[in-house]
């Protein structure tokens, strides 16, 4: 069997690193050094590996020396590729982790990209790069494929090895080898793929679709919200069709569903074609944070409190419940447009770490709120340690005449003063 490097540790890399260390030798390889010394002690911070499946994948190791992967013979990278500031493709991770497989490729090897890209990223942008720094010759020295990463962060039934994997190669006869490799780890059976490219847009596409019927939703709780009607009783009420789709309103974050429609509008546009409904789409999610709190202060008004100086609590602050990925959320757009109406706002998350939040969002959790002080309360990610709570228990944060709002709909009916 040949030995596999996977490069970038994180939510995807180590998890599949983890799989294939069951059955060969793999070294996972990261640039963060504290990451590497955890690992080495069985800690994952971001709880999708457990110290025991960690044990159990006697072959892995791990390691930040590139002179230590220079025996494998295939190379998985699984770094991050979020966007700019500008809503535009960051490839420098990507970019950054080919150079460094190019510095340690050999003839004969094959490097796969899981990373979320745009059609055309792995042969344009990857590849170049792999020659560049290998001296080598792309389909005659070395190999490349991309099969991408399905990982849903926090989800215990849907892992790695049980949901199915789109696999693509260079090559025919490297396609139906990477489609082999997965095949004897991915329980749930692999795709393969016609070329690169098709794999690149599969997975692009995937999230622009659900984004797309995340914003329909959104949209709609905005009209409903208008009509007086509540948004989660007439989605009960449409979802007894049997085609109905169950989506519902809120934040939208992450590493994928908030980025990957970027990652196709960008192609789109450098092709020469302007796509309106993906944007339409990712305009309404964009704004979401806004109105949530507009919402919020619109509530606090009519319940008779100066909003100025008011004291709000937020309860969660990833970008999803049950889990502590704090990437892409949408959660900060919230508290900041509360801190510009004047509010005074405390965070608290039992998920999240505190050093992340303050080195990502320049905000401080607050570990055990003050009963009886807050003017509002938005419970915006329902751990389930929170959605455990009742209505009763969540308003012993709040003054007499508190408002509670309920984002995502977690509580019986009628119990929060408003919700999406």
């Amino acid at each position: 069997m040949k030995n596999i490097a996977v490069i970038g540790l994180g939510y995807v890399g180590l998890p599949l690193a983890a799989a294939f260390g069951e059955q060969r030798r793999v070294k996972g390889f990261d640039i963060n050094s504290k990451r590497i010394a955890e690992l080495k002690d069985g800690v994952d911070f971001t709880r999708e590996v457990s110290r025991e499946e960690l044990r159990a994948s006697s072959n892995l190791s791990f390691t930040d020396s590139l002179e230590e992967i220079a025996e494998c013979e295939i190379y998985i990278v699984t770094v991050p590729t979020p966007i700019d500031e500008y809503k535009s493709p960051d490839l420098s991770p990507l970019i950054r982790a080919s150079e460094s497989v190019g510095k340690v490729l050999k003839k004969g090897d094959i490097v796969i990209y899981e990373s979320t890209v745009f059609p055309g990223a792995t042969e344009e942008v990857c590849v170049p790069v792999l020659e560049r720094e290998s001296g080598l010759i792309f389909n005659k020295d070395f190999f490349a494929g991309y099969s991408p990463e399905r990982i849903n962060p926090g989800d215990r039934e849907h892992r790695v090895t049980t949901i199915k994997k789109v696999t693509s190669g260079s090559t025919p006869e490297i396609a139906d080898e990477i489609d082999t490799l997965y095949a004897g780890i991915i329980t749930a059976g692999t795709h393969k793929a016609s070329s690169i490219k098709v794999a690149e847009a599969a997975k692009v596409i995937e999230n622009t679709q659900r984004d797309l019927n995340i914003a329909l939703i959104n949209e709609l709780s905005m009209i409903f919200a208008r009509l007086k009607i509540d948004t989660h009783e007439v989605l009960a009420a449409a979802g007894t069709k049997w085609n109905f789709l169950p989506f519902k309103p809120g934040l939208v974050g992450g590493h994928c569903i908030g980025v990957d429609p970027y990652y196709l509008t960008h192609k789109a546009q450098a092709i020469g074609y302007h796509p309106e409904i993906i944007l339409a789409g990712r305009r309404v999610n964009d704004g979401m944070g806004a109105y949530v709190a507009a919402e919020l202060v619109k509530a606090m008004i009519k319940s008779g409190q100066a909003v100025a100086s008011a004291r709000v609590l937020i309860m969660g602050f990833t970008f999803k419940e049950n889990c502590p990925d704090l990437r892409n959320t949408h959660v900060i757009d919230v508290v900041k447009e509360l801190q510009d109406f004047g509010c005074v706002v405390d965070i608290t998350d039992c998920w999240a770490d505190s050093d992340e939040a303050e080195h990502e969002y320049g905000v401080s959790l607050t570990d055990t709120p003050e009963t009886g002080i807050y003017d509002a309360l938005l419970l915006a990610v329902p751990h389930r340690e929170y959605a455990e709570k009742s209505s009763q228990a969540l308003r012993t944060y709040l003054k007499d005449n508190g408002v509670l709002f309920d984002l995502k709909g977690v509580l019986p009916l009628g119990e929060a003063d408003l919700r999406l």
